[in-house]
């Protein structure tokens, strides 16, 4: 480890004793040398014993810093491994991060680009409009068309911070598994690797600028969702260019109101385009927090979302899809025993599963839903409760899984504040049964024709070829086998024979040997008959095996 490592690491350590977190590990579980550890930093003491546990995690981690900070709002979502109190707070945390020196992002932004900033940009404002954890973001115009911009670049040295504590958490991730086992329900490892994998993306600032093409080229004929343009030929890995869009910010509700939006308009389409990104293009914007989300100033009768930073975008394979679909139809017809079938034949619990014990227990969970109004049934709360129900019965819940739940939680928040009178069921409902009559029966083959259509179509001029060179391959392969059969019929019908002449030269012994008992004649004659008739035998037997036949 380096200097700069080490010294990270003493301040990581001095946090956590200061707000007691060595204390939350049970004292049975905790190993002489961390017992030794904690003793020769003797002068650190726990400041905040009257705060429970997730209060202090918190204010921990509030301290650590940007990636400490993210590291708890994803922790936060992880409802099937935390317990209540601990992911409620962790959910409070706010990434609010001090802008850094204007000279440095020019600097930056001009290494990027190869060329001083004017060569490209007119009216650079030094103030930013933003500054978050990993990156920064200021507004100029193009010189190239006048167009305004927003030019979001990294912060300095981020990569190195963000890998330092990463290095540190795995080493505390594994003390934690040393401590509490392997089997622990925790999987701290993997939680950390999970988390790796979502901030390392976030420093690719090209990625997420694809990501943005993406998603805009899924949505361009959509009223529903403006995803800013992206100047491919100005995005670099610590640097993207984009359109400025101006819009209003989702959570101003006094501005929407004010402008006339259509708010129940506006929140049913919420829901309908976390339905179209997961099961229509299978790629949706998993950071859809109220920071994140704009609301157009044109058409407020007809409003549609303005989406930004596509840091973090979530998919799922195919069976995914369907089985969560097939979830919530479930749901919906309140089939207790299909959820608790779905949940095994997925794989996200163990096969060997009590399915009747897993079916009383989601129905513990869904059944009050039943009994209240409309406007209090939540489609996240009962997905979360589902897989807080599945942790018992070891649920293992995978990454996707996971920002799925915190996305359908920030859409369904935002459209319950926009319209607290959201219908869920009447919303997504009928794009579930659509989806799923897509596919399955006749539309689903057709589909799924249509979709290998190019590939036969390349094909299909070799078809002839194939066919003669396999039916050739085939004639060939019959023709060698009846020549085998052929040889093993005749061997067959020679040890046929010799196996009679056997019996017959064995049968001449026998009644020899019964005349001689007898003082017959003729023993000597059925004697000779049968030792010529086994000599034969052998001769014939001792040939050469490779002769033709």
């Amino acid at each position: 480890m380096t200097v700069t490592s080490i010294r990270r690491a003493y301040q990581v350590i001095k946090t956590s004793l200061h707000y007691g977190l060595d204390e939350l590990i049970p004292s049975k579980l905790t190993p002489w040398y961390f017992k030794l550890l904690r003793c020769c930093l003797f002068w650190i003491r726990n400041q905040h014993k009257s705060k429970v546990g997730g209060e202090r995690l918190k204010l921990a981690m509030l301290e650590l810093g940007p990636v400490y900070i993210k590291f708890g709002q994803m922790l936060s979502t992880r409802r099937d491994l935390l317990d209540d109190e601990w992911a409620e707070e962790l959910s409070m945390l706010q990434d609010r991060v001090p802008p850094f020196d204007a000279t440095i992002a020019r600097q930056m932004i001009e290494t990027e680009l190869g060329h001083s900033i004017d060569t490209y940009f007119n009216d650079f404002d030094d103030v930013p409009l933003a500054s978050a954890s990993i990156s920064q973001v200021h507004t100029a115009t193009l010189k190239s068309n006048g167009k305004p911009v927003v030019l979001k670049v990294l912060r300095p040295n981020v990569e190195v911070q963000v890998h330092a504590d990463l290095q540190l958490m795995f080493l505390a991730a594994s003390l934690m598994e040393t401590i509490l086992g392997h089997g622990n329900r925790l999987r701290p490892s993997e939680v950390v690797d999970d988390y790796r994998t979502t901030i390392e993306g976030e420093l690719n600032l090209k990625l997420e600028a694809l990501s943005a093409i993406k998603l805009r080229n899924n949505f361009l004929d959509s009223n529903s969702l403006y995803i800013p343009y992206m100047y491919e030929n100005l995005c670099f890995t610590r640097l993207i260019v984009m359109e400025r869009v101006d819009g209003i910010p989702v959570s101003d509700r006094a501005a929407l109101e004010a402008q006339g939006t259509n708010l129940k308009i506006l929140a049913e389409r919420g829901v309908e385009l976390f339905f179209t990104q997961v099961f229509r293009d299978n790629f949706f914007h998993a950071d859809m927090h109220p920071g994140n989300i704009f609301v157009s100033r044109e058409h407020p009768e007809d409003p549609y979302y303005i989406g930004l930073d596509c840091g973090i975008m979530g998919t799922l394979t195919e069976e995914d899809k369907r089985y969560l679909a097939e979830n919530f139809l479930a749901f919906f017809n309140r089939d207790y025993h299909r959820i608790a079938q779905l949940y095994i034949e997925s794989g996200w619990v163990s096969a060997d599963t009590d399915v009747t014990a897993f079916e009383q227990a989601v129905k513990v969970v869904c059944e009050p839903m039943f009994n209240k109004p409309l406007d209090e049934i939540s489609f996240g709360h009962v997905l979360l409760e589902l897989f807080r129900t599945a942790r018992r019965f070891d649920m293992v819940v995978q990454p996707q899984l996971v920002l799925l739940e915190k996305t359908l939680l920030y859409i369904e928040g935002l459209g319950r504040q926009l319209y607290p009178q959201l219908d869920l069921w009447q919303t997504a409902k009928p794009f579930l049964e659509k989806w799923m009559s897509e596919q399955v029966g006749p539309k689903a083959i057709a589909n799924k024709i249509k979709q290998e259509l190019p590939y036969w179509a390349d094909k299909l001029p070799e078809l002839p070829e194939l066919i003669y060179d396999n039916l050739k391959v085939g004639k060939n392969f019959v023709n060698a086998q009846n020549k085998i059969l052929d040889r093993y019929l005749k061997q067959h019908q020679k040890a046929h024979k010799s196996n009679y002449l056997l019996l017959t030269a064995v049968t001449l012994i026998i009644c020899g040997t019964m005349l001689n008992n007898q003082h017959s004649i003729l023993w000597p004659s059925y004697t000779c008959i049968a030792v010529g008739i086994i000599l034969w035998l052998l001769g014939w037997r001792s040939r050469p095996k490779n002769r033709k036949f």
